[in-house]
């Protein structure tokens, strides 16, 4: 069995290469972010159906992208990851301790 190749951020996968043989690369998305790619460029972006259709898992055409492209959605998936992995981090605790403005 091959592994395919995968894209981490502390510890966290944000870009796959699992469907390279097909042609396609994976970010994972906010539904936001990725709803703005799909509709933008639907002929690079397509959203994965079923269960990874709900993490906001999305394809992304690899020979049709220009680099501009890629690199710019690769670095959005890393964004969102890192930021994803900061709040993980502080967890709710941290946020519902933290002192209000002005106090």
């Amino acid at each position: 069995m091959t592994t395919a190749e995968d894209f981490r951020v502390g510890g966290r996968i944000f870009a796959t290469l699992t469907s390279q043989a097909q042609g396609y690369g994976n970010l994972v998305l906010t539904p936001e972010v990725q709803a703005l790619f799909v509709e933008e460029a639907a002929d690079l972006f397509v959203s994965i159906a079923g269960a990874w259709e709900t993490m906001s898992m999305t394809h992304t055409r690899l020979v049709p992208a220009d680099d501009a492209t890629l690199t710019g959605a690769l670095r959005k998936a890393w964004t969102l990851r890192m930021e994803k992995n900061t709040r993980t981090r502080l967890g709710p605790r941290s946020r519902r301790h933290a002192r209000a403005p002005g106090r």
